[in-house]
């Protein structure tokens, strides 16, 4: 699996403009992308005008296709403006839990 994390900081007058568009964006990924198992999209009472985004895709190329993807090209070009920064980092390997002791 392949992971990737977004943490958007938005503009507070694009905040309510925002929502419905990461919503929607989250929606269409899952559903057009096979490859797309998880996007979850995360809001916090104690950060204000922040989105973090959990991803989860099969591997690197299922992400770069996510990116070259036409929904994901309109809701980039539609939140771009709104967008103050954005943090976007990827993880490759996962580290399973170590195993109980069965006794």
């Amino acid at each position: 699996m392949y992971a990737v994390t977004v943490t958007f900081a938005i503009k507070p007058e694009h905040w309510k403009a925002f929502l419905p568009q990461i919503r929607h964006q989250a929606k269409q990924s899952l559903t057009l992308e096979p490859e797309c198992h998880v996007f979850d999209v995360w809001i916090s009472d104690t950060r204000p005008y922040q989105v973090f985004l959990h991803e989860l895709y099969d591997n690197a190329a299922a992400f770069e296709e996510h990116l070259r993807s036409a929904h994901f090209k309109a809701f980039d070009a539609a939140v771009a403006s709104w967008v103050e920064s954005k943090d976007i980092k990827t993880w490759n390997c996962r580290l399973e839990p170590e195993p109980t002791a069965q006794g």
